[in-house]
């Protein structure tokens, strides 16, 4: 893996908090926008696609890794434990930056952004926007056909899109999960070549 790669990643996940808190402003104004101009008959829609976010992206790795068993496919197998990877890589980079920034839900500090979907956790970065952009960036990277580049990254964008519509999440939320979901998938790929050509298959 080129450690040149892996330290612009790391400074841009450390300087990303640092432009999120000059940017407030125009954060919430375009959060406010996209929630109070929101369609109300896509409320429950984009509550489902939200919803399913993350069981989809846990669900996607053990389903190929189960059809991959049957069929006795070793690539298909290789491929399930790199997403797999991908995905649980993102998801502990993304709870350390919740718990180290501790920025409150968009709902919390701004009464008129309406809430229409679950929200518990600290706000920034997005875990279901990371989820999303890690699963669709790895099936990418795994599989690059544009019949599953195009599908994914529109489900993706979809969700990531959701977590605003819905009011939980702002912009800058929404931006670094889909960063730290499409470079972590990124950088696993990469270590996956890596291992590939230093240990053979």
């Amino acid at each position: 893996m080129n450690m040149r790669h892996v330290k612009v990643w790391f400074l841009i996940c450390l300087v990303f908090p640092g432009v999120m808190s000059f940017s407030q402003n125009p954060d919430i104004d375009l959060l406010r926008y996209i929630n109070h101009h929101r369609n109300p008959a896509l409320d429950n829609t984009f509550r489902t696609i939200s919803d399913m976010a993350g069981p989809v992206a846990v669900a996607t790795p053990f389903v190929l890794f189960g059809v991959s068993y049957l069929a006795q496919d070793t690539c298909m197998r290789h491929n399930s434990i790199y997403i797999g990877a991908s995905l649980a890589s993102a998801a502990v980079i993304t709870t350390i930056l919740k718990y180290s920034i501790d920025r409150k839900r968009p709902f919390s500090k701004y009464p008129d952004v309406v809430k229409l979907a679950d929200g518990g956790s600290p706000s920034f970065p997005s875990g279901h926007t990371s989820d999303a952009f890690a699963l669709a960036t790895s099936l990418s990277l795994a599989y690059p056909k544009w019949y599953v580049i195009v599908p994914a990254y529109a489900w993706s964008s979809t969700v990531a899109f959701s977590r605003m519509d819905l009011g939980v999440h702002y912009p800058t939320d929404v931006l670094a999960g889909a960063l730290i979901g499409a470079g972590t998938a990124w950088l696993c790929y990469k270590g996956q070549q890596y291992l590939h050509r230093k240990f053979g298959k």
